[in-house]
């Protein structure tokens, strides 16, 4: 994992080693799709510690691209996927408030909900499944956040039928 991270290192060490304030607008697109593309291969290897690092690195470098909410959801879905719930909740509600027309908002409504669930706060993620379902109603999200809801809701109707 060392290894990975030192990776990476280089890699951003190599993308950024050269005056990026008189680059072209082109040209830090490529750089910031590029290092981009990089983290996310890093994630896809489940190297969810480096991804983290690098997604972060990329917010603050490139915070205004339009890879800025991407990163930001995927920094939370590495919180969440190494069980970081609380911070995780951090990175997506940040999604959410910070970058308003992303097409990020449904995934990161929905993983409010997934997040709150493994807390143990089913309240708030029924509240968040349903916000997904009303909100974003033609979407896979919202399809997922319907069976959470009807999940929840055989939960608590058979914890019903139990204490009855």
């Amino acid at each position: 994992m060392v290894r990975k991270s030192m990776g990476i290192l280089l890699v951003l060490i190599a993308l950024f080693s050269t005056d990026v304030s008189i680059a072209a607008p082109s040209q830090m697109h490529d750089t910031s799709r590029r290092l981009y593309d990089r983290i996310m291969d890093e994630f896809k290897q489940r190297d969810y510690e480096a991804a983290l690092a690098g997604f972060r690195l990329f917010i603050e470098l490139h915070g205004k691209s339009a890879l800025a909410a991407n990163a930001q959801y995927w920094m939370g879905e590495c919180q969440y996927r190494m069980g970081r719930y609380k911070d995780a909740l951090n990175s997506f509600y940040n999604v959410v408030l910070s970058y308003p027309l992303s097409p990020k908002l449904a995934a990161s409504t929905l993983k409010l909900g997934q997040t709150y669930a493994k807390l143990g706060d089913q309240d708030n993620a029924r509240i968040m499944f349903g916000r997904v379902a009303t909100q974003y109603p033609d979407t896979s999200e919202s399809e997922i956040a319907r069976r959470a809801l009807a999940a929840a809701q055989d939960t608590y109707n058979a914890d019903s039928e139990r204490s009855e």
